[in-house]
């Protein structure tokens, strides 16, 4: 058969029912019947089988698929039909029919194309099994895999759902700027870059804190964002350059009661998105309703690394137990950088949690107020959950003196090469000089709460398009002649 020419493409089209809503509309309608009823739907072809003088195909749209029953005695231009190519965009209408093995369909009157496919999706209908052409083709990725589809969908849920979390809490949302004079907020190297007109560096935000508590200070009681951040750091499994947190600040709060908010957001979340606060995450079981076990860094050291250990620790006796467990250690580090990295290499990814790790050491707590009453540690926690830190948190800082020691001392860092190291912010130390009540403040990673609610175990699987190393050349498929429905199977309904 002849390639036929292929017709103008519309400007819109008239879809009157998803696929999802036709479904809905006659979930059991008998076997050889109709309804008269007659719609409009609209989507990709997925599946195309002739038989003879009749067709088969699948329907795809954004709520799911829908089988099409076309015939050269009823259908216009069925030739050109049946010269359809898997992916190609169609519009069809007919009557909502069920065909004589039950099979729900539109029996197609008349149909139109809305877009060719001019590369093939090919067995990618199966799934895409390749990560990097997964990440790198999104967009091939959402259709070929419907678990994508799905965990993109609850990852908008989630963000909605905490939005509405936060407003019934009485929070306002806010946006504040991503571009920084001065790099804070965050221990985290920032990526730099020029304005023309005012020619100077402007730094890409590493967190939203700076300028939410500048808020507080101005009286906005209780505050969020959730927004994008940057950070120009390695890729990993639980890493991207660009991310999205949750950042809120409660006046008259500590770090108590944003422990309450974490555990409660997340229960919710939970709750509302999968049935149940139980989970299965890498095949290990996980409770996550509240409340959640509260213990200090130095509890969680002795329970899964075997060392007593604490500020007051001879830093000789710390270096002994990193070297033990393979921890590289520099000669700058105080005995807080080191109980902290111990922690990191030992005990976080055994925690199963989860566990609020609390009253971490201040020499590496810039932003976190002074343990009320605990000498050297500050008033800080993160939630652990599947060995992940999800949040960070803090009873805030706030007095503008201490601030600014804190400032010099990470300034100083810098100067020696700490490329992570705050500097001092002149503006922010000004703004807690009007006044920052009692404040407790914390930042959620969503990306990580959408790996825990999802199942993903690598972030690039909750990011629609994450950041990736350069592409190398690849062979394409080429847009072929013909469908060659026998590469590929409808995913869901059963053609006839």
């Amino acid at each position: 058969m002849t390639e036929r020419p292929r017709p103008a493409i519309p400007y819109r089209y008239e879809r009157t029912a998803t696929t999802a809503e036709v479904r809905a509309a006659h979930p059991d309608l008998a076997a050889g019947t109709g309804t008269g009823e007659v719609v409009s739907v609209a989507g990709r072809l997925v599946l195309l089988r002739e038989q003879g003088r009749i067709a088969f195909g699948v329907l795809g749209d954004s709520s799911g698929r829908l089988q099409l029953f076309a015939g050269a005695g009823w259908t216009a231009d069925f030739d050109g039909f049946v010269q359809l190519v898997l992916g190609d965009w169609i519009g069809a209408t007919g009557e909502v029919v069920a065909t004589r093995t039950g099979e729900l369909s539109v029996k197609v009157e008349r149909w139109v194309l809305l877009a060719e496919a001019r590369r093939s999706f090919g067995d990618k209908w199966h799934g895409i099994s390749d990560p990097d052409l997964r990440y790198r083709q999104r967009y091939a990725d959402l259709w070929a895999n419907e678990g994508s589809r799905e965990t993109f969908l609850l990852r908008s849920r989630m963000i909605s759902l905490t939005r509405r979390f936060m407003e019934d809490r009485g929070f306002v949302e806010v946006e504040t700027p991503v571009l920084h004079t001065l790099p804070g907020g965050a221990s985290a190297r920032p990526f730099v870059t020029h304005h023309n007109t005012l020619d100077m560096d402007l730094y890409l935000r590493v967190a939203l804190e700076l300028h939410l508590k500048r808020l507080v200070v101005g009286g906005i009681e209780r505050v969020f964002e959730i927004g994008r951040v940057f950070r120009n750091e390695g890729l990993s499994p639980r890493h991207n350059p660009e991310f999205t947190m949750l950042e809120a600040y409660q006046a008259y709060a500590d770090y108590h009661e944003m422990m309450d908010l974490v555990e409660q957001l997340v229960a919710h979340l939970a709750t509302v998105l999968l049935g149940t606060t139980s989970l299965t995450y890498g095949g290990r079981p996980l409770e996550l309703a509240p409340p959640w076990r509260r213990a200090t860094m130095f509890e969680l050291i002795a329970e899964h690394a075997g060392a007593e250990v604490d500020l007051d620790t001879p830093l000789d006796e710390l270096r002994k137990v990193a070297a033990a467990h393979d921890v590289a250690v520099e000669g700058s580090w105080g005995p807080g950088k080191l109980l902290l990295e111990i922690y990191e290499k030992t005990t976080e990814p055994a925690l199963w949690g989860p566990v609020f790790v609390m009253d971490y050491p201040k020499e590496v707590s810039p932003l976190a107020r002074d343990h009320r009453s605990k000498r050297g540690l500050v008033e800080r926690f993160e939630p652990v959950v599947a060995g992940r830190e999800l949040a960070n948190a803090f009873s805030e800082l706030n007095d503008p003196d201490e601030q600014r020691r804190t400032f010099e001392s990470q300034s100083k860092a810098r100067a020696a090469g700490d490329e992570e190291a705050m500097v001092v912010d002149d503006d922010y130390l000004r703004a807690l000089e009007y006044g920052l009540p009692p404040t407790g403040g914390v930042g959620i990673g969503m990306d990580r709460l959408a790996m825990l609610l999802s199942g993903a175990e690598a972030i690039r699987d909750v990011i629609l398009f994450p950041t990736l190393r350069p592409e190398q050349a690849r062979p394409e498929q080429a847009r072929p002649e013909q469908a060659q429905p026998e590469q590929a199977q409808p995913e869901h309904p059963r053609a006839e």
